[in-house]
């Protein structure tokens, strides 16, 4: 009987760990645009410190990340269990922050392209200057990228939160410390990747033969590699964001559902719908936005939150 019932439970923990995998791979399709985000901005928070601080730069955001994902959790457990009716609110939310923070980054890029190199150059004055005090530029930056962590987290577990709001107590927990915990080790793990590609490539550079030719074209692909990412992660936002609001308003999901033939051609007349319905939706944000600035005496210039 022992033995029956020990069977019995790890036939019930293997089909619990079974749900949470589905849901679990759920909830990453639902954050990909965050996710693709997230990666995009810590890798450019961490470049422009020096070479042999780029690991601990990026070990200490991780671990100020786990921090991030040890409030948010507990908290969006809570508003499950005793606020359940928040939940697509907050999801809606989410994702019209997504959308919003896509258009933002395109006006800003757009509307201020000299600010980039403006910035840039800033740095490398900073540098350069033996009054600098580096320690206390490394921590700022840290903390920066904790703060934007934070921001990007609490999307990913509201998002997530969505996906597993009709399982129960126990899937939702192993479910939402997966995400989080996955999430982190998989977004640092590649940054970390990502800010040492140059390393690597000039340490193979200096070798002969194909390991030279190899090493100059991950030195001359890192850069490339960096845009890439910050393309493919704002389209990601509004695929994501826009299906958000999308799935929650009735009427419209019905709309461009009802436009979408079968098969793949439909399929990406969803994802079109969606974009387009992100866009939208983060123009109408950012205009909000930028209004309130201007009536508090802000200044209206797209472009001012983080991100651009």
């Amino acid at each position: 009987m022992a033995g029956a019932s020990l069977l019995t439970l790890l036939d019930d923990i293997a089909s619990i760990l079974d749900d949470v995998a589905v849901l679990t791979k759920a909830a990453a399709k639902k954050t990909a645009g965050v996710l693709g985000d997230d990666l995009a901005l810590n890798a450019q928070q961490v470049t422009g410190v020096r070479s042999e601080r780029e690991l601990p730069v990026v070990w200490a955001v991780a671990k100020g990340s786990l921090l991030n994902k040890a409030v948010l959790v507990p908290a969006a457990l809570a508003i499950s269990a005793w606020l359940p009716w928040a939940i697509t609110p907050l999801m809606m939310i989410g994702g019209a922050f997504l959308c919003y923070e896509g258009v933002e980054k395109l006006a800003h890029r757009f509307l201020h392209p000299e600010d980039k190199d403006k910035r840039h150059a800033e740095h490398l004055a900073r540098l350069a200057d033996p009054a600098v005090d580096l320690v206390a530029e490394e921590k700022d930056k840290i903390r920066g990228a904790i703060r934007t962590d934070f921001i990007l987290s609490a999307e990913i577990i509201v998002l997530s939160l969505g996906v597993v709001q009709q399982a129960d107590f126990g899937q939702q927990v192993l479910t939402l410390v997966t995400v989080a915990l996955g999430m982190t080790v998989g977004v640092y793990g590649l940054v970390a990747g990502i800010v040492k590609l140059d390393d690597l490539g000039a340490w193979l550079a200096a070798k002969k033969g194909a390991r030279a030719a190899l090493g100059r074209g991950i030195v001359a692909a890192a850069p490339w590699l960096m845009k890439t990412l910050s393309v493919v992660g704002t389209a990601a936002m509004f695929l994501v964001g826009g299906g958000i609001l999308v799935h929650a308003i009735g009427p419209l999901h019905h709309l461009i559902a009802g436009l979408a033939p079968p098969g793949l051609l439909g399929t990406l007349v969803n994802m079109i719908g969606n974009a387009l319905v992100g866009i939208v939706a983060g123009a109408v944000v950012l205009g909000a936005v930028s209004l309130l600035k201007r009536l508090r005496g802000g200044g209206g210039a797209a472009g001012e939150a983080a991100g651009g």
